[in-house]
């Protein structure tokens, strides 16, 4: 592979995970010639002990908390001290990020690796066995409880923390949140499981449990969205779009709660609806007009 000069890299702040590009604009009959912004989408290799493992498409913004993230959240390694980022080299073709991790630990990966083919966009993804295709983690023990109002706090601030996303429109979001409903932490990419990878990544970087608070995400809850939240101790996981049948019966079998359709104006509760708190009684006057004083 060939690394990059700086006359390489596209026109733009390729540090914001956007580049600028020229489009016709075309609105009410007008059509304009502009430069929008787009977000970048580029090939990261894995290379473990200096053998390739997987190459996945991402916006290439915070790739060692990607790099972490994504092994710990796909039982790589079995605690974060057990991996080790060489370093990150940026070629035309694309990114590679190598990997240290402990021999046994590579051993297992050779086996893994020897049973997938095709692309490994995703931890089904080439998998040629069904018990391969299928991981389901420890059910999660903590239980934390959380109220309406903070599930709302914590998803408008995760709206406002979508910064890639306001450029673009084009990146999904992961939040990590207190129980009050602070977002604590965010990461955004192409992916959705990217940007989850990402946060786990930052959670252990900056030393917060992740069992002492809550998820939230701006994409549909897959399987695989569920499966890595309960892998490393999240209880509860909100999403802003619908679950997926597998999500529901993995979240039900971790014992991970399960927030879909997670709106302003409300949510529905698939799975462990214990954690979440019931929304405070109304108030004489709401209960005669039929209005709602909750924020």
């Amino acid at each position: 592979m060939t690394q990059t000069s700086d006359t390489d890299l596209p026109q733009g702040d390729t540090t914001t995970g956007a580049v600028r590009r020229p489009v016709e604009r075309w609105r009410e009959g007008a059509v304009r010639q502009v430069d929008d912004h787009v977000a970048e989408e580029v090939p990261v290799a894995f290379v473990y002990n200096d053998v390739p493992f997987a190459v996945m498409m991402a916006t290439p913004v915070d790739l060692e908390d990607f790099a972490r993230g994504f092994a710990i959240s796909e039982g790589i390694v079995d605690a974060p001290g057990d991996v080790a980022i060489e370093r990150v080299e940026h070629f035309i073709e694309g990114i590679e990020i190598r990997l240290r991790i402990p021999d046994a630990r590579a051993e297992a990966l050779a086996l893994r690796r020897r049973s997938m083919s095709g692309r490994s966009g995703c931890g089904v993804c080439g998998s040629e066995l069904l018990e391969a295709a299928l991981r389901y983690p420890a059910p999660v023990t903590t239980d934390v409880r959380v109220s309406p109002e903070s599930l709302g706090r914590a998803l408008r601030a995760l709206r406002e923390a979508q910064s890639i996303a306001v450029l673009t429109g084009a990146t999904h979001a992961a939040g990590w949140a207190s129980l009050d409903g602070t977002l604590q932490l965010a990461r955004e990419d192409v992916g959705r499981h990217n940007a989850l990878d990402k946060l786990i990544g930052a959670l252990h970087v900056t030393g917060f449990d992740p069992a002492t608070g809550f998820l939230v995400v701006t994409s549909r809850a897959s399987y695989e969205m569920a499966m890595k939240a309960a892998s490393v101790g999240i209880s509860l996981m909100a999403a802003i779009s619908a679950p997926t049948a597998l999500a529901i019966s993995l979240a039900q079998r971790a014992h991970l709660t399960l927030i879909g359709f997670a709106r302003d104006d409300g949510h529905a509760v698939y799975t462990h609806a214990q954690r979440l708190l019931p929304p405070p009684a109304p108030s004489p006057d709401a209960a005669r007009t039929g209005r709602s004083f909750a924020p």
